[in-house]
């Protein structure tokens, strides 16, 4: 499976970043390494996740942040 992160989710994700670690030192990088990991993630559980109109949506296990993706 081919993982493609649109322009748009990597702002999502770098104002995600800054929030954080403006939240506390450090944080910020726990949750890239959480986001990306719920992104791998996919590998395994593709099209499991809760339908959304056209589109699957996945729930960061650590962060009140979703992904959202599509299944060819």
């Amino acid at each position: 499976m081919k993982i493609q992160i649109l322009d748009e989710a990597i702002k999502d994700i770098e104002n995600g970043i800054y929030f954080y670690e403006s939240q506390k030192e450090g944080l910020g990088s726990y949750f890239l390494d959480s986001v990306i990991s719920d992104i791998e993630s996919l590998h395994v559980f593709v099209g499991i996740h809760f339908q959304v109109k056209d589109y699957f949506r996945l729930l960061c296990k650590r962060f009140p942040f979703a992904i959202y993706y599509g299944h060819l």
